[in-house]
C-alpha cells in the first residue's frame, strides 16, 4: 500500500514480529507498554485484583490468577487493587506452533470464546508458574541456538498446568448476553482492519463466520445483534466492507482486482456486483472521482 500512511509501530511490537515472542515483568509501578492484540497471544500471571469483561460475562479476580488472552477475542480488564505484578508472555500463533501437530489457539479450551480464560491459583501453583515465567525470561536474554524451543516448552508448561486446573467459574458475573456478545462482535468485526496487505485478505466475511470464530450459534448471533443495534449482522459486515473498500480506492494504487482478493472477494466481478448493491456505483467510479 504505496500511499496509505502506516501506523507508527513500537520497538517493542517490531521485536514481536521478528522474535514471535516476547516476555517481561510487570508491575503497576512501573508502568508498562501497548502491543497489538490484533497480533498477538497473551498469557500472564499476576498478583492483584481485576475486573474483566469477556464476552458475555464479567470475571472477577483476587489475589493471584492465571490470564490466556487471545487476540481475535475483544475483552477488557480494569483494576481493582492499586498494587498488581507478576509476569506477562505475549507471541504469535506460530511461535508457539512452530513444527507442532497441536490444534489451532484458537480451538484450545485456554484461548476461546467459549472457555474461561482465567484461573485462581494457589499458593504452590503460583510458585511453580512464576518459577516458569521466571526461566522464560532468563533464557530470552541468552545467545542459546536453540532457546525458541526452549521458550516454547515453557510455554506449554504453562497451558498443560492451566488444563489440569479447574477455571474460576465461581468469580463469573453473568451480565447482559446480548449486550456483550454484540460488544465482541462490533470490536471483532473492527478489528479486522485496515486492511493493510495484499497477501493477507480479509478472514472473516459472513455472519457464519464470525459466529463460528465467537464459538457461538448463528442464530443466538443474529438475535443478540439486531436486538441491542436494531441491524442485521450481515448488515454491519458488509458496511464496514464497503467502508474500508471506499478506504483502498481513495488512498491506495492497487487496482480493483487486488482490492477485492484483500477484501475476500474470489472474482473482481463478485467485488463490483456487491459494492454496485450497496453503493448504487460501481468501484472504477470511486476511483475515478477521487483523481
Amino acid at each position: 500500500m504505496n500511499n496509505q500512511k502506516e501506523n507508527p509501530v513500537s520497538a517493542v511490537n517490531t521485536e514481536l514480529k521478528l522474535k514471535g515472542f516476547k516476555v517481561y515483568k510487570t508491575d503497576s509501578s512501573l508502568g508498562g507498554f501497548t502491543y497489538s492484540r490484533k497480533d498477538f497471544y497473551k498469557i500472564n500471571i499476576t498478583n492483584g485484583k481485576f475486573l474483566f469483561n469477556y464476552a458475555d460475562r464479567s470475571i472477577e479476580t483476587d489475589d493471584v490468577f492465571l490470564f490466556f488472552g487471545n487476540p481475535h477475542i475483544p475483552y477488557s480488564c480494569d483494576p481493582l487493587s492499586a498494587d498488581h505484578h507478576g509476569y506477562t508472555c505475549i507471541f504469535t500463533e506460530e511461535f508457539l506452533n512452530f513444527s507442532d501437530r497441536s490444534e489451532s489457539l484458537q480451538q484450545s479450551p485456554l484461548f476461546k470464546i467459549g472457555g474461561t480464560p482465567i484461573f485462581s491459583l494457589n499458593e504452590f501453583q503460583r510458585d511453580k508458574i512464576n518459577g516458569l515465567f521466571q526461566d522464560m525470561i532468563k533464557e530470552q536474554g541468552t545467545e542459546y541456538a536453540f532457546k525458541d524451543e526452549l521458550i516454547r516448552n515453557y510455554m506449554n508448561l504453562i497451558i498443560h498446568e492451566a488444563l489440569k486446573m479447574q477455571p474460576s467459574e465461581s468469580n463469573v458475573k453473568h451480565t447482559n448476553a446480548s449486550s456483550r456478545i454484540t460488544s465482541v462482535f462490533l470490536e471483532l468485526l473492527e478489528r479486522q482492519f485496515p486492511v493493510e496487505n495484499i497477501e493477507q485478505p480479509l478472514k472473516l466475511r459472513t455472519a457464519q463466520d464470525y459466529a463460528s470464530h465467537l464459538s457461538v450459534h448463528i442464530n443466538y448471533l443474529n438475535s443478540s445483534v439486531k436486538e441491542i443495534t436494531g441491524k442485521a449482522t450481515s448488515t454491519h459486515i458488509s458496511d464496514r466492507i464497503v467502508a474500508e473498500a471506499k478506504a483502498l480506492l481513495q488512498h491506495t494504487d492497487w487496482n480493483i482486482t487486488e482490492i477485492a482478493y484483500a477484501l475476500g472477494f474470489e472474482y473482481p466481478t463478485y467485488f463490483n456486483n456487491f459494492f454496485k448493491k450497496k453503493t448504487g456505483t460501481i468501484p472504477k467510479s470511486i476511483r475515478a472521482g477521487h483523481l
